[in-house]
């Protein structure tokens, strides 16, 4: 080895590793912790099923296996560029949230495949909870949890599988049954699973629960008995950025794993968004958007979840976030890629978009799994309405990527009211803020700019500096003076008010009508009544 080539690897300084498990990928990610630059990472595709309508699943041992690929993957390619992979220091870990997983602390084996998030089987389970409480209240648990009752959230989906499947009751009652959305489940495997590995989470996904009271910060032995959940299977509750334990395994064996963040929060962090009253949207599988609330979490009256933004040390306070999710944003990208086809990429969406320049008339609510917020009404279906003869795929397409920055202009209205000030301008990240004609159509229906840094991948930069930032490893500083400022473009708002205004109350038009579709279960779903 040349002496340049030797000296190079000396200067790198320490690098911190993320594992961002996403709903329908995985990535592993390596950044210079000094300078938060990507220098390497590998992705692997995720499979979803959907065995009955409306029902999404997820292999867990998929899911793991793609992260282990993706570590191996990612230590090759630094390989080759020379990097010394004993520089990791850290490896913090990213999920899709509220994603439920049962396993057996003996075999290791899981019980059942994951339940994705947008996953709407629950919904008889749903409705006999809301009926039950005192004047058939969505919000009855809100006080402690900050979310309505949905099922979105993972006390529902594993209420389903302790109902449902027979090796899950079974394993609570025999005391081998162990509960955790993606993170707990990834980081027991990671430090050794069935041989010692450890069963926790942080506050962030602990507050996607439904369990967890999000001002004790800890699991709530009331809100367990509401769903009889038994306490014994749940995971240990601790901060975002600290060790919880070491690799097991593979080239990384020996280093710490010492961040944990619920995707969204980990793109708070990884925006920077330390400030009360900073805000990140977050355009992936759905739309998320977060504003940092301080240490006080602030109620919503218009419909959206409070929620934990990180806690950033055992000692460290804990931060909140009002939350807006959408459920369906880039998934309807994919939807009308693989059941309409007619786009073969994803990524040709913008091209047939920008061929009209606008919908002419067309909206569309891709309300496939019922609306989230600011609605939470699950009997919405999707609609496309205001068609002519006229119209053809590509305003169709158009009118797909004005719905999600009209969803998204809901979710900021009510965050305003909440919050009491409005946003001056938003910030953005994901998979499909690379479309620069949507970003473009965001800032023109929200009327403020649209601030994309240069580097997309914030989830994952968020999860890496929990991590480096970690008592023990202490390889980056989260102190605002310190923090690396990343390059970023902005999109500026360039249409009249009026326009903008009066597709945006056509817009609302339309998801009234999307709304009451579904009146009662089919019976054809094949899920019975409990």
């Amino acid at each position: 080895m040349s002496t340049a080539a030797y000296s190079e690897k000396i200067t790198m300084g320490p690098l911190v590793a993320a594992i961002d498990q996403g709903t329908s990928s995985t990535r592993f990610l390596v950044f210079n912790s000094k300078t938060a630059e990507l220098l390497s990472h590998h992705q692997v595709g995720i499979k979803q099923s959907f065995p009955k309508e409306g029902w999404v699943e997820e292999d867990p041992k998929e899911i793991l296996q793609s992260v282990y690929e993706c570590m191996e993957r990612t230590c090759e390619k630094l390989g080759q560029l020379n990097i010394d992979i004993s520089n990791i220091k850290a490896v913090g870990v990213t999920n899709q949230r509220e994603t439920t997983l049962v396993w057996d602390k003996e075999t290791g084996e899981p019980l059942y495949n994951a339940i994705v998030w947008l996953d709407l089987r629950t919904q008889s389970t749903v409705e006999r909870l809301i009926n039950s409480t005192p004047g058939k209240n969505k919000n009855h648990l809100k006080h402690k949890t900050g979310l309505p009752i949905s099922t979105y959230f993972s006390a529902v989906k594993l209420r389903w599988l302790m109902d449902n499947v027979e090796e899950v009751a079974e394993a609570i009652l025999t005391n081998r049954a162990m509960f955790g959305t993606v993170d707990s489940w990834l980081i027991w495997c990671l430090t050794g699973g069935k041989s010692g590995g450890v069963h926790v989470t942080d506050v962030t996904n602990a507050s996607r629960t439904m369990l967890f009271n999000i001002h004790t910060l800890d699991w709530d032995p009331e809100l367990c008995k509401y769903f009889d959940v038994p306490m014994e299977i749940l995971p240990q509750v601790k901060s975002s950025s600290e060790i919880y334990g070491s690799m097991n395994s593979g080239s990384l064996a020996g280093v710490p794993i010492s961040g944990c963040l619920g995707d969204q929060s980990a793109a708070l962090v990884g925006q920077m968004c330390f400030q009360d009253g900073q805000a990140k949207n977050t355009y992936g599988t759905g739309c998320f958007l977060l504003r940092n609330t301080g240490i006080k979490p602030v109620m919503s009256d218009h419909g959206l979840l409070t929620t934990l933004a990180y806690k950033l040390g055992k000692d460290a306070p804990a931060y909140y976030a009002l939350e807006g999710s959408v459920a369906i944003a880039g998934a309807v990208v994919r939807w009308l890629k693989d059941n309409l086809g007619i786009i073969q990429s994803s990524a040709e969406i913008e091209k047939l978009a920008g061929d009209v320049g606008s919908s002419y008339g067309c909206y569309f609510v891709p309300a496939f799994s019922g609306l989230y917020a600011p609605y939470w009404e699950p009997s919405a279906r999707g609609i496309i309405c205001g068609l002519t003869q006229f119209t053809n795929r590509s305003h169709l397409a158009f009118a797909a990527l004005e719905a999600v920055c009209f969803q998204t202009r809901e979710i900021l209205e009510a965050m305003n009211q909440d919050y009491g000030v409005p946003l001056s301008q938003l910030q953005v990240d994901g998979g499909m803020t690379s479309n620069r004609l949507l970003m473009q159509l965001q800032a023109d229906v929200l009327c403020i700019p649209v601030v994309k840094p240069a580097m997309s991948e914030t989830t994952a930069l968020g999860a890496a500096m929990a991590a480096g930032a970690a008592e023990g490893v202490g390889v980056w500083s989260l102190t605002p003076g310190n923090l690396t400022t990343i390059p970023t473009d902005k999109y500026q708002p360039m249409i009249n008010l009026e326009e903008s205004e009066f597709r945006f109350a056509r817009w609302k038009k339309a998801v009234q009508k999307a709304m009451n579709w579904e009146t009662t279960e089919p019976i054809s779903n094949g899920n019975g009544h409990h």
